[in-house]
Parts: structure tokens; C-alpha cells; sequence
């Protein structure tokens, strides 16, 4: 009996030393890898190329014109000509751009703030017309029947788009997606005319004769326009300071035609 109590302590104390000697994971001891944290603190700067959709509000945009042209006229004072269904209306259209980007991170732990300029050249907007004609339904304090034709069209072209916003970013692995905000500039081409053809008779079924039409042009080339920018986006770490970006950003611009751009752009960027 004492032979096999002592057989049983050798071979538990020769279980113990290799028990010890096993891996940690083997011994239920398994810790998780970390994940690494990137340093996206400093400057860095990319270029971007993106595509998208402008939207224009023409609605009101001629209005003043026509009654400025029209002013102290008997079709303006007894028909109320600018006052016409020639608010224009609303215009889309789809078009790419590129650009850059450049900023700045600071970086506390896994939040990141920057401030960043981006730029995107491009050719977006639209172009709006409309036209309506009446003839009077009694004769005017002239004595004649007026049939008046008046026709509005507006149009805005942005060539450039910079903004100027603040980030904040939140890192998980090599990932640090980001939101935005700040305000816009943007160059444009602007153009608004305003055409009225009166014709008289004496007669409401005419024959009616054509007066010197009307017609009042207002147009303006690389013109400084002012608005807001707001987004999301996700910047990817690559290798070394290497990194790729994905984008959505939304822009209005509050001129003479009101005009939202929405953009989805890619880049590909360098931090210092």
C-alpha cells in the first residue's frame, strides 16, 4: 500500500512540472491581441475625385427683373405682367468632378478633431425657362387690345467648390470615420433674362401688331457665392501614412438660384 501512495505522488509531482510547462493558451490563460491604435495626429493632405447631383431653385429669380423692365408700363400697370406664372421653376442634372483636400488632426486617445479645406472643380448646375401669353380681355386705357407674350429663363453654372470645415473622427483599428461641418465658397456663372412681346389691335381678334419687344439680361461670370457644408466619411489607414477615403458631402449655396450639391467622393491621402 505505501508502494502505490508513493507511486501515486511521483507521478502527480511529474504531472505538475509539465503542466507548467505548457503554453498559456493550453492552460486556459489566452489573452486577445490588441488592437493597434494609428497615429493620426499632424498634417496631411490627398486629392479626391467624386460625382454627383445639382439641385436649382429658379422659383422667384426673374421676378424683380420683369417688374424693373416693365416699370411705369400700361401692360405692367393694368395686366400685372410680372406677376405672371414666370416664377420658373426647379432643375437637376449629374456631372464628376476632382479636387484635393488638405488639414490637420489632433488626436486624444481614439478621437480625433481636424480642420480641413477641400476642393472640388466641376461643372454643376441647370437652366430653367418659362413662358406664358394673354391677351387682354377688354381693351386698356389706350383703347387697344394687348396680346403680351412674356418668357423668363435663369441659369447657373458652379465651376468651383471650396469648403472650409471642422472633423470629428472616432479610431477603431485603421478605420476613423468622421463627421463634418463648416461653410462653403463657390465660383459661378449666373445668368437671368427677362423677354416681353406686346402686340395691339383694335379689336379682340385682331389683326394684332407687334411693339419693340422688351427684354432685360442680367449675367455675371465668375461669381462669389456663399453657403454651408455638411458630411460623413471614413478615412482608411493603408500602410505608413498611406491612407484612402470614402465621402458623402452636402452643399447649398444661398444666391440669386438657390442651389443643393450632393457629392460621394474616393481619395487618396498622406499624413505627415
Amino acid at each position: 500500500m505505501r508502494r502505490f501512495l508513493l507511486a501515486a505522488m511521483v507521478l502527480g509531482a511529474a504531472s505538475g512540472v509539465h503542466a507548467a510547462d505548457m503554453p498559456d493558451f493550453l492552460r486556459g490563460s489566452f489573452a486577445p491581441t490588441p488592437v493597434p491604435t494609428v497615429n493620426w495626429q499632424g498634417f496631411y493632405v490627398g486629392g479626391q475625385a467624386g460625382y454627383g447631383s445639382s439641385d436649382e431653385s429658379f422659383n422667384g429669380s426673374t421676378r424683380t427683373m420683369a417688374a424693373a423692365l416693365l416699370a411705369d408700363t400700361l401692360i405692367e400697370a393694368e395686366m400685372g405682367v410680372s406677376q405672371w406664372n414666370l416664377g420658373l421653376g426647379k432643375a437637376s442634372a449629374r456631372t464628376s468632378g476632382y479636387g484635393g483636400f488638405v488639414g490637420y488632426n489632433w488626436q486624444w486617445d481614439d478621437v480625433v478633431l481636424s480642420l480641413e479645406s477641400s476642393y472640388l472643380h466641376g461643372r454643376f448646375g441647370g437652366s430653367f425657362s418659362a413662358s406664358e401669353r394673354r391677351v387682354s380681355p377688354a381693351a386698356l386705357s389706350d383703347g387697344n387690345f394687348h396680346d403680351v407674350t412674356a418668357t423668363s429663363t435663369a441659369a447657373i453654372l458652379v465651376k468651383d467648390m471650396a469648403t472650409f470645415r471642422g472633423r470629428a473622427g472616432y479610431v477603431y483599428g485603421c478605420f476613423l470615420p468622421y463627421m463634418f461641418g463648416g461653410f462653403a465658397l463657390g465660383n459661378a456663372d449666373i445668368t437671368r433674362t427677362v423677354n416681353v412681346q406686346d402686340a395691339v389691335s383694335l379689336t379682340a381678334l385682331g389683326p394684332f401688331t407687334a411693339l419693340a419687344p422688351l427684354r432685360a439680361t442680367d449675367a455675371v461670370h465668375n461669381h462669389l457665392i456663399y453657403g454651408y457644408s455638411a458630411g460623413l466619411g471614413v478615412d482608411i489607414n493603408l500602410i505608413g501614412g498611406l491612407f484612402m477615403r470614402a465621402e458623402w458631402e452636402y452643399i447649398r449655396f444661398t444666391s440669386a438660384v438657390d442651389t443643393n450639391i450632393n457629392t460621394v467622393r474616393a481619395g487618396l491621402g498622406y499624413k505627415f
